[in-house]
């Protein structure tokens, strides 16, 4: 059976059901074989030296817990966004946020793959906004396919990542847009900015479009509570405009603070450090 077909098997469990099952099944068979929990561990020997073996084996086992738990969310967009119409976005950035709008000015929301990084975006659009999203084309183009659409049926426009989406983003953002962008994958093109102590090639692209189009860049995160359900709602005050290799250290080191909190909700998954500069 793809992927796909699993995806739409387990959508018709009930929602609590489909969470826990995606996030057993991810942590306890596809984690494993396709490498993923392997991938976890190796990046925490790297960068968790001090967690012994035991640990990091239950710490991948998390991670991946956490990824079934929000791949199957994100395709269960009208359960997820009625679960989260009780969230209220919390912190100094909200305030900011809500001044921004008001002088139409644009915002470019910066964030990681922690927690499920949806789910502000579910908040905030559930207050009225419209937020676009530039996003990373997934390998197998038929789940790509089906993961845009899933993408664009609740939210704002979203485009992928490349020379022409990056054009279309931009231009959302210039026409007075909101906009979210990922900026914790590693890059070929990009600088080496210092990640959890180790250096990931990063791109400057948020700051650089922050500056260009006096945008608010705004961190905000969706932190998954301890039931696996539902979310707290994050949005820092927005990082001040200046050179862009300091924007973004800034937005990695709001990143860094929610991964000290709650490592197991970050994508450990990722090849973050790969071809980085020491």
């Amino acid at each position: 059976m793809t992927l796909r077909g699993v995806l739409w098997g387990l959508r018709r469990l009930p929602y609590g059901t489909r969470l826990a099952l995606m996030g057993r099944v991810m942590a306890r068979v596809v984690g494993p074989l396709s490498g993923y929990r392997a991938r976890a561990e190796a990046n925490l020997a790297l960068i968790r030296p001090e967690l012994t073996a035991t640990e990091r084996r239950e710490r991948a086992r998390q991670v991946c817990d956490n990824f079934g738990r929000t791949l199957i969310e994100n395709y269960s967009h009208v359960e997820f966004g009625a679960r989260l119409s009780g969230t209220t976005p919390e912190g100094p950035g909200v305030a900011a946020l809500e001044e921004a709008v008001s002088q139409g000015r644009p915002v470019i929301f910066v964030t990681g793959h922690f927690g499920n990084f949806e789910a502000p975006r579910h908040v905030l659009t559930q207050r009225g906004l419209t937020i676009g999203g530039l996003y990373r084309p997934m390998a197998n183009p038929q789940i790509d396919a089906h993961y845009r659409e899933t993408m664009t049926s609740w939210g704002g426009p979203v485009f992928a990542q490349g020379s022409r989406g990056t054009m279309g983003f931009a231009r959302h953002l210039k026409s007075g847009g909101l906009g979210t962008l990922l900026f914790d994958v590693m890059v070929h093109e990009g600088v080496p900015i210092p990640f959890l102590g180790r250096d990931a090639m990063t791109s400057l692209s948020a700051a650089e479009m922050a500056v260009r189009f006096d945008a608010a860049m705004i961190p905000y995160f969706g932190i998954r509570q301890a039931d696996g359900v539902s979310f707290r709602v994050e949005v820092d005050a927005p990082i001040p405009h200046g050179p862009p290799d300091e924007m973004m250290r800034a937005a990695t080191a709001r990143l860094e603070a929610r991964i000290e909190r709650h490592p197991e909700q970050w994508f450990w998954v990722h090849r973050r450090w790969k071809q980085s500069k020491r």
